[in-house]
């Protein structure tokens, strides 16, 4: 049976997979940590407002690991905090830290988000944004050895909270195309 050949659904055997199979393979799997990585890089951009680069790392990571989380595993989150922590010049250890702990929370109740609406996810995510923005902030202040300002982790956790939405969306379509891809012969 090991080395029967692949069946399509009506009964006719399919190729074996191929180079270009193995490379589409690939390319889906770490698509979610890529896309991430280049959002975090594009959201460092100097600009004249704070830098929105924690507040979209959040929301990436929390839906590739609820929806994916083969392709969200915690190396790969672990290298995107990495890349936060390096980007926003914070201590290191303090966003793969948060990062981690998200990857964590949403991979342990991925099966109850998975089925509950869009409204329920929110919530649960803004929970899990403020958490991560304390979290944050918290480890900030026990690597300096002294407070920052806690206006910096409110105005990350409300604006992850706020980008969530669209970021869900865009994320959705891509996970859905990916999906339907997969299914594809």
């Amino acid at each position: 049976m090991a080395n029967a050949p692949f069946r399509r659904p009506e009964g006719r055997p399919a190729p074996a997979p191929g180079l270009l199979r193995r490379i589409d393979d690939f390319a889906r799997l770490a698509f979610p940590g890529v896309s991430t990585a280049v959002l975090l890089v594009l959201a460092a951009a100097p600009v004249s407002l704070p830098s929105p680069v924690f507040a979209v790392a959040l929301p990436c990571v929390a839906f590739w690991t609820v929806f994916r989380p083969a392709a969200m595993a915690p190396p790969v989150t672990f290298a995107l905090g990495l890349l936060l922590d390096l980007l926003t010049l914070a201590p290191l250890g303090a966003g793969v830290l948060v990062l981690l702990v998200v990857h964590g929370l949403a991979l342990r109740f991925r099966r109850f988000l998975a089925r509950q609406s869009f409204l329920a996810v929110w919530l649960a995510f803004c929970l899990a944004a403020a958490g991560a923005a304390g979290l944050h902030w918290a480890m900030q202040a026990l690597l300096a050895l002294s407070l920052p300002p806690l206006a910096p982790a409110m105005h990350a956790a409300l604006l992850s909270a706020g980008l969530y939405p669209a970021v869900a969306l865009v994320l959705t379509r891509l996970h859905e195309a990916m999906r339907h891809a997969e299914g594809a012969p």
